[in-house]
């Protein structure tokens, strides 16, 4: 129904419906479903602005509305859906829209046109019942007809369970999943326990199961309501790092959450701990509850690093007094007293850990440790928690390394990874660089690959932010004092001509950063900005112009933005939009999928790991194509080229700006690092330190003085809550000679 406009100007209307389809995503927020449409209306000349509640909603897509009209004073006229569902359409121009949206694999915005064409509004029962008309068409051949035929079958089948959610507030791409994931039984497991999609279907947080759940009648105070809302918080604490929670805390958190008395979720706590979901402990004192599976592969590291320290190096014993000297001839090189301690430790003992920060000569060690370990001819493997990484280790070592991923061989038959306690690697030294990143998951799955006899060479930053999943493996096992360390904290003097290795160490100390004289030409510097809207528009300047006029520098290749957040105005979601208009304007074809905007050319991040596509959580890519026909983009991966189809973009975003998280084992040319008092909650020195480590020929940092300040003084406000310094002291036994 065309809404009737003799309303226009009230501020709350009558209730109407309004269709159309959506022509533009203006705004969509993942977290709480918010959204703001632009919907062509049949009948109005001009756009309809919608504002609603969507799990998910795509260009392209056709809705029915139910709401309101509203002026709003600063946006202007609105529809203000109360319910807002994803239909069929029912015009031709809908049709044609619906078919063209990438929904059906296949069928494009070219084809789509021509099958309107031929068949009008039975174009559906012409795909489903009479396929073979297809063939009519140019460009329809047997092959592209099976395609489309097996795609729309698909089609029919995700029927029952889009109209299911989307009754209940879930999108199309959404329910593909649901479908993928749960077959045709998609529907009876909804019902049966809606929780279960926060689990298993990436997307679907729990406010959605939630609502999903209240709509089918579960109660408010029953057990299934509270067991998931307790699992929740802990996922909650683990992606902030903790691998635990103290249970009186989860208790009452929990419980303020669901709203609900606690002694509703002391039950649910006793009933997954009775079926094994959760363990519970004691941490300094106070008792605390992990996930089942955080803490197996806590204790999982300690177990298996007791086993790899046993024994000799397959290698056996090296006279470290001769094989230095002889390392340094053959590398021209000359080891400082520290580095030398660190090969003698290395090349002797089954595990070692090396961390130090910037221009301290870790590379130099590990490239020592490798010569001569090699002249025994052992058989060595490297690896790191990333691609890029992997493949600065590998350039610094001149020998093959890949990401742990890809050491391990994920399997997706079995969704885990080839090689295991069973089928060990083939190793006689195994060293991972960036251990800081490792989370405690990914940590014990490559330990448990280590054969018994093999040696360990754990290279890393401690000082840098830790893992952005749970746990803090490299400052849990330095901290244990159990495991054999070396701290290289000599500058050498090539490193103390840059700038940005100074700085890093000084922020390290807590000093603020020396900035350049007026004429010096430095690889750092700061540009104060009094306000979120100064520092705004000096680094898009600086972005833009600057840097590429004065360094040589490309913008997009070789400029990063590091910001502290993800929100506001000078959040990695708002300069990516900003970014992206001022360095990819005349990008085309253009795709609006899950809240964001993509053409070929612009640059992506992949937010979580996709084992089938071998990417993973922080890989950086540039698009090389979008086909809007078969509704794929191609997406470039340090010259890998990686297939998405349209429904798994909510995989990526776009990359021009990115959190200080999300860069960890990454190096650009250069960084732009904006700092702002509104960010004062995630100004720590690791942070600010950390981004500074991710600049190679040139940092700047655009902000208030205050809050470099703020950033340098703050210590890691947040401590992760884990257990595996105290479980390695447990297992491992007495302090090792050598720390």
């Amino acid at each position: 129904m065309v809404p009737h406009f003799k309303d226009r100007d009230r501020r709350d209307g009558p209730v109407e419906r309004l269709q159309g389809s959506v022509e533009r995503v203006t705004f969509h927020s993942e977290e709480s479903g918010f959204c703001v449409l632009r919907v062509r209306v049949r009948g109005q000349r001009d756009l309809v602005t919608v504002v609603g509640m969507a799990a998910v909603v795509t260009a392209g897509e056709y809705v029915e509305c139910e709401g309101a009209w509203n002026n709003d004073r600063h946006h202007g006229l609105q529809f203000k859906a109360q319910h807002l569902r994803v239909v069929p359409p029912s015009t031709l121009e809908g049709i044609e829209k619906y078919l063209g949206s990438g929904m059906v694999k296949g069928i494009g915005p070219h084809f789509a046109r021509k099958l309107v064409g031929a068949f009008g509004e039975t174009v559906f029962e012409v795909i489903e019942q009479d396929p073979d008309r297809l063939l009519e068409l140019d460009g329809i051949g047997p092959k592209r007809k099976e395609r489309v035929m097996q795609a729309w079958s698909e089609q029919k089948v995700v029927r029952e369970i889009m109209i299911f959610l989307q009754s209940h507030g879930v999108g199309t791409a959404r329910a593909v999943r649901i479908y993928k994931t749960y077959g045709e039984q998609a529907v009876e497991r909804v019902r049966e326990n809606p929780y279960r999609l926060s689990l298993d279907i990436h997307g679907i947080g729990f406010k959605t199961a939630d609502a999903i759940a209240r709509r089918l009648g579960i109660p408010y105070d029953s057990l299934i309501r509270a067991q998931a809302g307790v699992r929740h918080r802990l996922q909650e604490n683990s992606s902030q790092g903790h691998c635990a929670a103290y249970r009186q805390d989860l208790k009452e958190t929990t419980a303020r959450m669901l709203e609900v008395p606690e002694p509703v979720v002391e039950a649910a706590i006793e009933s997954e701990l009775a079926a094994e979901n959760l363990v519970q402990e004691t941490i300094e004192g106070e008792i605390a509850l992990f996930l089942g599976s955080l803490h197996r592969s806590e204790n999982g590291i300690a177990l298996h690093l007791a086993r790899l320290l046993k024994g000799v190096p397959p290698w056996g014993e090296i006279d470290a007094g001769k094989a230095i000297p002889w390392v340094e001839q053959q590398t021209g090189l000359e080891l400082s007293p520290s580095q030398r301690r660190a090969v003698s430790i290395s090349v002797n003992g089954k595990i070692t850990v090396i961390t130090g920060g910037p221009g301290v000569g870790k590379t130099t060690v590990v490239n020592s440790i490798l010569t001569i370990v090699r002249a025994r001819r052992a058989q060595i493997r490297l690896c790191a928690p990333t691609g890029r990484a992997a493949k600065r280790l590998s350039e610094s070592t001149g020998l093959e390394a890949s990401t742990v991923h890809r050491l391990l061989e994920f399997d997706p038959r079995t969704m885990g990874f080839r090689h295991d306690q069973n089928d060990p690697l083939d190793a006689d030294l195994l060293v991972m660089d960036e251990v800081s990143m490792m989370d405690v998951v990914l940590m014990n799955q490559l330990l448990r690959a280590i054969p018994d006899h093999a040696a360990v060479l754990l290279v890393g930053d401690v000082d840098q932010l830790p893992s952005v999943g749970p746990g803090a493996v490299l400052a849990d096992i330095i901290a244990s004092e159990v495991i054999p360390t070396v701290c290289l904290t000599e500058i050498f003097r090539q490193a103390a001509s840059s700038r940005i290795i100074v700085n890093a160490h000084r922020i390290n100390e807590g000093l603020l950063p020396e900035e350049p004289g007026d004429q010096e030409q430095s690889d750092f510097y700061f540009i104060p900005g009094e306000s979120p809207e100064a520092i705004h528009a000096k680094l898009m300047q600086v972005v833009t112009e600057r840097i590429p006029a004065r360094f040589g520098l490309h913008p997009i290749n070789d400029v990063q933005v590091l910001t502290p957040m993800n929100r506001g105005g000078l959040g990695a979601r708002s300069l990516n939009v900003d970014l992206q208009a001022r360095l990819n304007p005349d990008g085309n074809p253009r795709i609006s999928r899950f809240g964001w905007t993509y053409a070929p050319d612009d640059k992506v991040i992949q937010m979580v790991n996709d084992y089938d596509k071998e990417v993973f959580n922080g890989d950086i890519g540039r698009i090389i194509s979008i086909d809007e026909e078969e509704g794929v983009a191609g997406i470039d991966f340090d010259g890998r080229i990686v297939e998405y189809e349209f429904g798994e973009l909510d995989e990526i975003s776009l990359a021009y700006a990115t959190s200080v998280h999300k860069s960890q084992g990454s190096e650009y040319p250069a960084v732009v690092i904006p700092l702002a008092m509104q960010h004062y909650m995630l100004l720590e020195r690791n942070l600010l330190y950390t981004a500074v480590t991710r600049g190679r020929k040139l940092v700047v940092v655009i902000g208030q003085k205050k809050a470099l300040a703020m950033a340098v003084k703050r210590i890691g406000s947040l401590k992760r809550l884990t257990n595996l310094r105290y479980r390695l002291r447990r297992i491992v036994g007495d302090k090792p000679v050598g720390n």
